[in-house]
């Protein structure tokens, strides 16, 4: 696994929440508020694409319930009459849920846990997540690698750094579909391999591995409410608010180093 580029120091609380807001990763986040309400909506008449890989029955019918989980534990604004322009995520609560995340890093390095990967947004995420992978191959973890030969949705699973990704067309693609990750599972299942200790991942990703049981940290944006209320649920151990795409990946790298110093981990 090649080596990452340098990291800046581990930022303190109050320096990455400032990053935070500055970056737009939380604050007021470029995701407006008339596309948060479509997407609670749907999840609540039950398009499946909403649902990231969960089941979740006919629990969460009422929009207002989604919107509360939401507001609960990503700060969007939790008045149902705020119907358009600029919505937010707590800056507080995706710290929280990084100091959440660490501690089940943290686990997994103690415990030299297997622990897979995997991305639905590689333009702006795979970095951290193979930053994240190597520290805890450096550990002494089992980086889960994805069995070869399978094709969901008309691509393909790939690795880059550890980080299991979509692949279609020589590209890579940002996915919600669980459809990758359940194939993940079933091939290591058929080849008599373990399944993961923890999964660390977004979309359907996380999603559909918390639903087959395994212990899962997603990360999600405030479009996404089904990770959110998974977490609710129990489902899924941790569900992280933040942007998933803001313009530049390196904006993502102070809250990868916290996120490694809370841990407890390095790459170097």
């Amino acid at each position: 696994m090649p080596l990452p580029l340098p990291l800046p120091a581990a930022p303190s609380r109050s320096e990455l929440i400032e990053h935070l807001v500055r970056t737009r990763i939380a604050g007021d986040v470029a995701t407006p508020r008339e596309n948060n309400l479509s997407h609670y909506r749907k999840l609540a008449t039950g398009d499946r694409h909403f649902w990231l890989g969960l089941e979740l029955g006919d629990r969460w019918t009422d929009e207002q319930d989604v919107l509360a989980v939401m507001a609960e534990r990503c700060g969007v604004v939790d008045d149902p009459e705020h119907r358009h322009g600029q919505d937010t995520i707590d800056p507080e609560l995706t710290v929280g849920a990084l100091d959440r995340a660490a501690a089940q890093l943290r686990k997994a390095a103690e415990g030299r846990k297997r622990v897979l990967f995997a991305t639905g947004h590689p333009g702006a995420l795979l970095d951290m997540h193979g930053t994240l992978a190597l520290a805890l191959r450096l550990a002494g973890c089992d980086i889960v690698r994805a069995p070869l030969g399978l094709y969901p949705d008309d691509g393909v699973v790939v690795q880059f750094q550890g980080v299991a990704v979509y692949e279609r067309g020589a590209s890579l693609w940002h996915t919600h579909s669980p459809e990758p990750m359940r194939q993940v599972l079933d091939a290591l299942a058929r080849t008599g391999e373990a399944a993961p200790d923890l999964v660390v991942a977004d979309h359907g990703w996380a999603g559909c591995a918390a639903q087959h049981g395994v212990e899962a940290v997603g990360f999600a944006d405030c479009n996404d409410p089904a990770l959110f209320v998974g977490e609710a649920e129990g489902t899924l151990s941790v569900a992280v608010p933040l942007d998933d795409h803001v313009v530049d990946p390196r904006f993502y790298e102070p809250m990868t180093a916290y996120l490694l110093a809370a841990a407890e981990l390095s790459v170097g």
